[in-house]
């Protein structure tokens, strides 16, 4: 950023300056509008402060109208005028002035006019037509500050009509030499394309230039258009994957500057919203996933650090995971950190667990069951919100076998809470459930009848329509039929109660359902009974004019019997003369239809009320109406929904005045009584719901501060703080609604007061059980990442599942858990046999079997151990090996000159490639490598007749790395023409002088010698190799194979002093900081225990280690000579490590890091 832009963003705080000095900073007292906030501050009510305002609009409007003012005095007028409208008084002459400001001022008044342009008027207000010329002019200025200032108004109020007329100015935007005016550029595009899509289709190609510009700032503006392009078409977009993936690498890598930090976190913001993308991207494309996945590993891995924003890049990363094409390996960890998150004692943490496990359960609702403990606790957790978002997790799982027990949880829920949201969405959770999962009509009729009374008049009106539907779309038939009179004995048996605390909308759906279908109870000596219960809710005052047109419908299909065309007629007399129009021609429907017997058959037959009836929801009869209508000018038809945006869009601030306050001294009294008389969502009084630091105020005499002494401390740092009642303290009575699960007989306590014969342990797993049935299943990602048998004990046998099925499944767990503790073992027990010395001097014996399975089982394809152990020497009848901690074998020459062959094969298995018995490899190795520290030997690969195969091994030299290829001609005849071709990009491969081989005789090994470095830094490389040879008599033939070869293969220990380890350390320029595990022993401090580790397992040098710091050094065989430098500086930071790594090799500190990361969690 040039010099002059940094001055100008450096006197951007003063440019609201009000003082009289130039240059002020702060806003001056002696100022109109210090005075004016002053003035404010000092009143004691509302009237008053409707009188200040009103003055001071006057003399504000005195002022702009006056041809005397000046412009700078114009801009303090305009910050009154904005403090005004901020408080909600209309200052709309004062709109015009703020224009003229912002197209005549200079750069500092222009500020002001645009600031207060953009709060002053909306999107569709007429005044914006005279600031286009204006915003086009100062867009091609050469000031960059009122560039900035236009792209700023355009992206925030300009409509999609004014968008063509400046469009192509802000296009040229995009290649301005400045990084802010491009920044700001594309989020200008980006507000048109959320406004206008169509209008910026043709400039996609420079989306993509922004992309890629060298400044993060453009790059990742440019990330809010493409999130909303993949969003809405992800595979017009697939080959962005590959970019999307390389700059969250570079992201988490720490390569964008450190402004981009925050809390020592690369660009938080940044990871997430690419975390997004590449949800998009790989949803359901295995292919594109696959090019995620390191990305996604590493991302998980870098957020360790303990601070909410590394825990919103998890959350996020989880997601993803979950979203894109499974991985085994990434579904492990993903639910390992779902597992810490739920089972963490924080409850911000804890919410953030049960959120990232309700979005996981939609994918596989298995991975509920590791927690159904915590899950059943959280029920009764003292935070509503952890309630709630656990009643959220219950519903993603529920299913027909634990609908009825989830049910009732969300209606003890909704029976103690009084938040109008969590009422909402709970009623219609239940109401879906019950007409997705219900067992019976029964219990469908009474958790609906739940439903109504609990959910009151805020619920959704889709609610009732669709029960209402759902009765009369059913066939005549005996279901139906026990249906409908289940549900009209169950509102009768209501109205004969109390039903001043129902609601008016469970009372119109009790209203049509005993209209419809009371005729099912065929009560044949008292026909006029249901009558009567409608007549007396008509009759009732809380009974509001909606439901009364609703009962009187219900009356006019009753009306059969003498008895009940008496009473239509009682009431007819009363409410015909109603000032309501539509209970008037309610009640003149019902007196014609109660005494025209005849035409009440005809219009309400009773055989025809299950016939379904054709509704024109379109209203095709009105459309000549309607074109006669537009024709003459009349204004189209909007919805309610319409409506109310326009509304909402018209009204830029609040014009609305405040309601009437009271002084100080009495609003401390008011605001504490009422606060007292609420009952917050958990039943507690909200008097208590101030912050517990208010006891730190002082209270002085004559003060008029809120006084709280006594108030109760229930918000504390870890969320709400529950509360013990004590002994003379009186619980705020409950307001009772009735409870339609129950007879009318029964009072409601029989179902409230929980058994008392169970112990609280034993009532929650049997909660469990009853809320998990249904989700077992034998091979689920466990959250933790580990089989866990616990949760087993709390599933319900699936109906029809024999007892064959269920040992076999127990037989599959034990031999998982059995396989995971083998996996997890060190490479102590070797061999056929043999017997282990270990540093204490213990020994063991295995069996050839044992020995035989167990090291086939830790050597994967490169033939390097899963797990090293300490020290250990094996002696068997062949040559001598030493294991080490860095899974490297020191072979020493035998002293015997022969070998038993069942014993050879047994050192060294290889079930894939059948070998010589009387040539064993290790007799093979050059004499000059055999005292060197090696790996075990590989299998590479075989011809399909066996004749031929190919091994290798590593052997580690101080200088390089050799890698010895031995080729095993297991037939009579002798191979020809021989040539061995080793290629990777990212190794320099050199064949050791006189050991290329041409020929190879039969039933022979020949070896094949390389040293290997690296050329440039990485985690793992993949080496290719071709053999190809011919038979006498045959055609040329080629074998390949591939080898894996890590980063660790090449590292080696670099001893320096101190000293010289200062001196490197200031010379590096390129590190890396990350927080790291530390490793605990009972002998041992965790920092040398931790740096022990890490040299057994990485060949590390530790320099020193004083108090709880420490620096070690390692070397890269890269190139000629010595290798490249690492350092390494560790500090114990509570209970992490932190790690800062510097080389000279940009990648070596990101490569050695992971290494380190997956050497301690080995450990």
């Amino acid at each position: 950023m040039s010099d002059v832009v940094e001055k100008t963003l450096s006197a951007l705080p003063s440019l609201l300056s009000l003082d009289s000095q130039a240059g002020a900073g702060k806003l001056s007292p002696s100022s109109k509008l210090g005075n004016l906030i002053k003035g404010i501050t000092e009143l004691t009510s509302k009237h008053e402060e409707e009188k200040l305002i009103k003055k001071e609009l006057e003399s504000i409007k005195e002022q702009v109208a006056s041809p005397n003012t000046t412009m700078r005095q114009m801009k303090e007028i305009m910050v009154r005028a904005i403090y005004c409208e901020m408080l909600g008084y209309q200052a709309s002459f004062s709109y015009i002035h703020a224009i003229k400001l912002a197209q005549q001022g200079s750069v500092l008044e222009k500020r002001v006019g645009y600031l207060a342009v953009s709060l002053f008027l909306n999107e569709t207000d007429e005044f914006l037509l005279l600031l286009v010329n204006t915003v086009l002019k100062d867009l091609q200025s050469t000031n960059l500050i009122e560039v900035c200032m236009a792209l700023t108004v355009v992206s925030q109020m300009f409509p999609k009509d004014m968008i063509p007329a400046i469009l192509p100015v802000v296009e040229e935007k995009l290649t301005h030499p400045k990084e802010i005016i491009r920044r700001k550029a594309v989020l200008a595009l980006y507000k048109f394309y959320l406004i206008a899509p169509n209008q910026v289709q043709h400039i996609h190609s420079k989306f993509r230039k922004a992309l890629c510009d060298k400044d993060p700032g453009v790059m990742t503006a440019s990330l809010h258009i493409y999130l909303q392009l993949i969003k809405e078409n992800p595979e017009s977009y697939k080959d962005l994957t590959g970019s999307m993936v390389t700059i969250l690498r570079q992201v988490v890598g720490g390569k964008l500057p450190l402004d981009f930090n925050y809390h020592s976190v690369p660009a938080p913001w940044l990871q997430i919203q690419l975390l997004r993308i590449l949800a998009y991207l790989g949803k359901e494309d295995q292919g594109t996933s696959e090019m995620m996945y390191d990305v996604l590993e590493e991302s998980l891995r870098r957020a360790e650090m303990n601070h909410n924003i590394t825990y919103a890049i998890l959350f996020e990363c989880v997601k993803t995971i979950y979203t894109v094409h499974p991985k085994s390996q990434l579904l492990e960890k993903a639910a390992e950190c779902i597992g810490n998150f739920v089972l963490s004692p924080k409850i911000n943490l804890k919410y953030l667990g049960l959120k990232a496990l309700t979005y996981v359960v939609q994918q596989d609702a298995n991975l509920a069951l590791p927690h159904q403990m915590t899950i059943i606790e959280c029920l009764d957790h003292s935070d509503v919100i952890i309630k709630r978002e656990t009643l959220e997790l219950l519903f993603r799982i529920t299913n027909a076998q634990n609908v009825t027990v989830i049910v009732e949880k969300m209606l003890e829920f909704l029976r103690l809470t009084c938040d109008d949201y969590s009422t909402i969405d709970l009623v219609g959770k239940v109401a879906e459930l019950a007409e997705k999962y219900a067992p019976d009509n029964v219990w469908f009729i009474q958790t609906m009848n739940s439903v109504f009374s609990l959910g009151g008049d805020v619920m959704q009106p889709d609610i009732p329509n669709n029960f209402l539907r759902l009765l009369a779309e059913g066939v005549d038939n005996v279901e139906d039929r026990q249906l409908r009179l289940f549900a009209v004995d169950s509102y009768v048996s209501l109205l004969q109660g109390v039903t001043a605390k129902l609601p008016q909308r469970f009372l119109q759906v009790i209203s049509w359902v005993l209209g419809e279908y009371s005729y099912l109870r065929e009560e044949e000596s008292d026909p006029g009974s249901v009558m009567r219960l409608l007549a007396r809710l008509l009759d009732q005052r809380h009974t509001s004019t909606e439901t009364r047109s609703w009962v009187l419908g219900a009356m006019t299909k009753l009306c059969s019997s003498p008895v009940s065309v008496a009473l239509a007629r009682d009431v007819c007399e009363r409410y015909s003369g109603s000032l309501n129009t539509v209970l008037r021609q309610k009640a003149q429907e019902l007196m014609i239809l109660s005494q025209d017997t005849k035409l009440r058959a005809r219009v309400l037959p009773a055989e025809g009320r299950l016939e379904s009836l054709e509704v024109d929801s379109s209203l095709s009869f009105l459309d000549g109406y309607v074109s006669e209508a537009l024709a003459a000018g009349a204004a189209p038809y909007k919805s309610p929904h319409q409506r109310q945006e326009d509304l909402v869009q018209e009204k830029a601030l609040s014009l609305e005045p405040y309601g009437l306050s009271l002084p100080v001294s009495l609003s401390s009294c008011s605001i504490t009584d009422r606060l007292t008389d609420r009952r917050s969502p958990t039943l507690l009084s909200m008097s208590s719901g101030l912050s517990g630091n208010s006891t730190e105020l002082s209270h002085q005499e004559g003060s008029t501060t809120l006084k709280l002494e006594g108030v109760k401390r229930v918000w504390g740092k870890d969320g709400y703080l529950a509360q013990q009642q004590s002994a003379g303290e009186t619980p705020t009575p409950l307001v009772e609604l009735p409870n339609p699960l129950l007879s009318p007989q029964s009072p409601p306590s029989q179902t409230q007061k929980p058994s008392s014969g169970l112990e609280p342990d034993q009532e929650k797993r049997q909660l469990a059980s009853s809320l998990f049935v249904g989700l077992g299943s034998h091979n689920s990602v466990c959250l933790m990442g580990r089989a866990e048998t616990a949760p087993r004990h709390f599933r319900r046998k699936p109906r029809g599942e024999s007892s064959s099925g269920a040992s076999e499944g127990s037989s599959n767990s034990s031999h998982s858990s059995r396989s995971a503790a083998v996996d997890n073992l060190l490479l102590s027990n070797l061999l056929d046999s043999t017997t282990v010395a270990s540093e204490g001097g213990a020994a063991t014996t295995t069996t050839p079997q044992q020995t035989s399975q167990r090291t086939l089982d830790h050597t994967t394809s490169n033939g390097n151990p899963h797990v090293e152990g300490t020290e250990q020497r094996v002696e068997a009848g062949g040559p001598l090996s030493l294991i080490r901690g860095n899974g490297m074998v020191a072979v020493v020459p035998p002293t015997h000159t022969q070998t038993d062959p069942q014993t050879q094969q047994d050192l060294h298995p290889a079930p894939a490639l059948e070998r010589p018995r009387d040539l064993p490899l290790a007799s093979h190795l050059p004499a000059e490598l055999s005292g060197l520290a090696r790996s075990e030997f590989t299998p590479l690969c075989s011809d399909q007749d066996s004749s031929l195969a190919l091994s290798a091994c590593r052997v580690y030299k101080e200088d390089a790395l050799v890698l010895l290829v031995f080729i095993s001609n297991n037939n009579d005849s002798a191979l020809h023409q021989m040539v061995l071709q080793l290629t990777c990009k990212e190794l320099e491969i050199s064949c050791i002088s006189g050991s290329p081989l041409k020929e190879v005789k039969g039933h022979s090994v020949s070896v094949c010698l390389h040293t290997v470095v690296m050329k440039r830094a990485s985690v793992q490389v993949e080496l290719a190799g071709l053999l190809s040879y011919q038979r006498p008599l045959g055609q040329p033939q080629a074998a390949q194979f591939s080898l894996s070869l890590s980063l660790k293969h090449f590292l080696r220990p670099l001893t320096v002093s101190t000293g010289d380890y200062g001196k490197m350390w200031l010379s590096f320029s390129h590190d890396l900081k990350q927080n790291l595990r530390l490793v605990t022993t009972e002998h041992q401090e965790p920092l040398t225990a931790t740096l022990d580790a890490l040299k057994g397992k990485l060949h590390l040098h530790v320099v020193d280690i004083i108090g709880s710091e420490g620096i070690v050094a390692c070397r890269l065989l890269q190139g000629p000579g010595q290798g490249q430098p690492c350092l390494l500086h560790c500090r114990v930071n509570a209970d992490s490590l932190a790690v800062w790594l510097r080389s000279p090799v940009p990648e070596l500190p990101d490569s050695l890091l992971y290494h380190c990361q997956k050497a301690l969690t080995e450990t």
